[in-house]
């Protein structure tokens, strides 16, 4: 499993030009599931995103989670990020997880969230959706759960 995190001042997803999902201070977790992810993989990188400490404490140093802050969630499928792109110009989605079985995991990423944390919104899986967001840095990080 695959999450980019960015640490964000607000973040929210358009679908049709309606808000489905919208967080103040926290965190938007872009999230590609691979072909192979399974409880174990929803478990480690849930840990990682609510543990990673990226937010300033009091001397200005990233010491703090977003569980420490009670930040909000914003979890939004992004299948792209699992693409081989390690050769020609078109990127493979072999490496992606397939549609239903991206679906499934992603819920129950989702599912979890919500039982350990309090602010956790969602786009809408498959879905076109327009991801507006005003990064907080900019702070950026890959997490990868194999």
């Amino acid at each position: 499993m695959i999450a980019l995190i960015q640490r964000v001042n607000e973040a929210r997803v358009d679908i049709a030009g309606k808000t489905v999902g919208e967080i103040q201070r926290g965190l938007l977790a872009l999230v590609a599931v691979e072909p192979n992810d399974g409880d174990v993989q929803i478990e480690r990188t849930l840990m990682r995103v609510l543990g990673y400490r990226v937010f300033e404490d009091a001397d200005g140093k990233m010491n703090r989670s977003l569980h420490d802050i009670a930040g909000g969630l914003l979890l939004v499928s992004q299948f792209t990020l699992a693409a081989d792109t390690k050769k020609g110009m078109r990127p493979s989605f072999t490496s992606a997880a397939p549609p239903d079985v991206g679906r499934h995991w992603f819920n129950r990423l989702v599912e979890r969230a919500r039982a350990a944390h309090g602010v956790v919104e969602t786009g809408q899986f498959g879905a076109d959706m327009q991801v507006h967001l005003v990064n907080d840095g900019p702070v950026t990080f890959w997490l990868q759960t194999r």
